[in-house]
């Protein structure tokens, strides 16, 4: 797999070898891989100096024409959810951010129990940090809708629009209050009493199906 990087434009169109990348050793746009740039190399040993990117599949997509609701994943733990959320995406044309750090090695082989082969047809963008996923979002005009059991308003009362994004907490520690207060709107799935949470995979599709028949998301599909 390739990536493309976006970031300045100095920098956009360059080749980047990604994490899932099988023709590392064969594949001529690595000679233009550098240390600052690769993403296989974790990000503590990236240039401090240099400005956060983020990197997404060059496999031209539909979903890029329009906007539409996107699914957000704030530091997951727990790699099964996270490949069953690349697979709910790749099926429902749904762009996922995954926000660094993760409990777990982004990989194939980690993903691969919950996203199975459906992981190529996977639409993903990677923010190395909440403060770089923030600004992209700030930037992009987004609005943040925070599903979290802390909140008071249901999501089945909420009217979605096409420009939320959903984000989803930690499985083991949702999100920390700096992030909740960022949010336009905090949702919650109304539960029988005295039950914790759903499974955050769960969770997120249920919601998500909300929010794409509110916004006509079903009608390009088959």
């Amino acid at each position: 797999m390739r990536l493309r990087m976006t970031g300045t434009p100095a920098d956009r169109g360059r080749v980047i070898c990604g994490s899932f990348c099988t023709l590392h050793l064969t594949c001529p746009a690595c000679r233009r891989v550098t240390s600052r740039l690769c993403d296989t190399i974790p990000v503590k040993h990236r240039d401090p100096g240099a400005a956060p990117a983020l990197w997404y599949r060059s496999r031209p997509s539909t979903h890029l024409a329009n906007v539409t609701v996107d699914l957000a994943l704030y530091q997951p733990d727990i790699p099964q959810n996270t490949g069953t959320l690349l697979r709910l995406g790749a099926c429902l044309g749904v762009r996922l951010h995954i926000i660094h750090p993760t409990g777990f090695a982004f990989t194939r082989a980690n993903l691969k129990r919950g996203g199975l082969d459906y992981l190529d047809s996977a639409d993903f963008t990677e923010h190395v940090s909440y403060a770089s996923f923030d600004a992209w979002r700030r930037g992009a005009g987004r609005r943040l809708v925070l599903l979290t059991t802390k909140a008071s308003q249901s999501a089945y009362a909420a009217r979605f629009e096409p420009i939320d994004v959903l984000l989803l907490g930690r499985e083991s520690a949702g999100v920390p209050e700096s992030v909740a207060a960022d949010a336009d709107l905090r949702l919650r799935i109304p539960m029988r009493p005295g039950l914790r949470s759903i499974n955050v995979a769960v969770a997120a599709s249920l919601i998500l199906g909300e929010a794409m028949r509110q916004t006509n998301g079903f009608e390009a599909l088959t």
